[in-house]
């Protein structure tokens, strides 16, 4: 798959855009002025794999609170500002390695300047969020409503003047809407008209199942072309699921590639023990596992190891018995209650024996 070519960027000490791979990003749920619990959820998605993080900053105490957050996390922050320049200036003096601001709603070119100056001294990156609930009146308009050119001409707008009039180029950009559609469709039409690179995401996605489809469905259609140098998956949900899903998008697409795979069979009549109890513990204990790896969880020893072939390491489950294959041909044979421990013991071998 190629990806699009964009300009290198760089967040902190993650470079983004050009050759670098597409990087994984969430946004705390906790109060930013509660250190020790935003702290706490921010170390727990870095070990499920999120690169950069972004924080609210509503006001100054918010802002004022990075200073004790940033020292103690291992990944870039980055502020998210609305309304007022003034918390993008406080949470850039705090220490935030970026910001993302709506121009939209900040309210005057002078006060998005002053935040570009800072963000100049600080050697910050800025985000342009354009988002289709906040756009410009005079876009809305012109179009009627926040349609895909919409966002797109905001976008671009905002780039002359950031990158053109004030000559800051450490910036990239996103094109949001709750319509999956109308997101994709901004996307494609931003990136045949600038290099710059782009955060991609369908904002206000919704719950886990709903939005996890949605998600899955404009990020995958973006990705698949090209499109995207960073993404968050938005949902309705614990932070941690944010990023279980986006590795997961990025594995089916064939972008990036972290820790396990799994694939299992769906229940059937032939099925004769718990698959999805067995599913489930195995998804559970594998998720501290970095290698990348394809396991297969399948509930019947007959067909089992046959129809996951592919996996590197499966088990498959009957009444009273259960198999444990690797890439399709049966190495041990062993009594249904020590299947598990059994796979476990043959899964940490593979990793050893591959170096995987």
């Amino acid at each position: 798959m190629n990806r699009r070519k964009t300009r290198e960027v760089r967040v902190g000490w993650i470079r983004i855009g050009g050759e670098n791979p597409v990087v994984v990003q969430s946004m705390t749920s906790t109060d930013t002025r509660d250190v020790s619990a935003t702290v706490a959820q921010i170390r727990e998605l870095e070990e499920e794999g999120c690169e950069l993080i972004r924080v609210a900053v509503p006001d100054e105490a918010a802002a004022e609170a990075l200073r004790e957050i940033i020292p103690q996390i291992q990944i870039p922050l980055i502020a998210d500002i609305h309304f007022d320049w003034r918390l993008a200036i406080a949470a850039l003096r705090a220490g935030a390695h970026g910001l993302r601001i709506n121009p939209g709603n900040i309210k005057g070119r002078e006060n998005v300047r002053k935040v570009i100056e800072e963000a100049r001294a600080r050697e910050a990156c800025v985000r342009i969020g354009v988002n289709a609930g906040s756009l410009e009146k005079d876009l809305l308009k012109k179009y009627g409503w926040p349609r895909p050119e919409a966002l797109v001409e905001s976008a671009l707008r905002w780039l002359d003047y950031i990158v053109g009039d004030l000559g800051f180029e450490n910036v990239k950009v996103s094109l949001k809407s709750s319509d999956l559609w109308h997101t994709v469709a901004a996307y494609r039409e931003f990136s045949r008209r600038s290099d710059f690179p782009v955060h991609i995401g369908v904002t206000e996605a919704g719950g886990l199942i709903p939005g996890t489809v949605k998600s899955a469905l404009g990020l995958g259609i973006l990705l698949s072309e090209g499109i995207g140098d960073t993404l968050r998956v938005s949902l309705t949900a614990p932070p941690v699921e944010e990023v279980r899903v986006a590795w997961e998008i990025l594995k089916a697409v064939g972008v990036r590639r972290r820790g396990p795979e799994i694939v299992a069979c769906p229940t059937c009549g032939r099925c004769e023990i718990n698959l999805m109890g067995l599913y489930e513990e195995v998804e559970r204990r594998v998720r501290k596992i970095k290698a990348p790896v394809k396991i297969a969880v399948m509930g019947c020893v007959v067909n089992g190891p046959g129809e996951a072939r592919e996996a590197d390491v499966g088990l498959a489950g009957g009444k009273g018995v259960g198999l444990i294959f690797r890439r399709g041909k049966i190495v041990r044979k062993v009594p249904e209650e020590e299947l598990l421990s059994a796979f476990f013991e043959e899964l940490e071998r593979f990793i050893k024996e591959t170096g995987k």
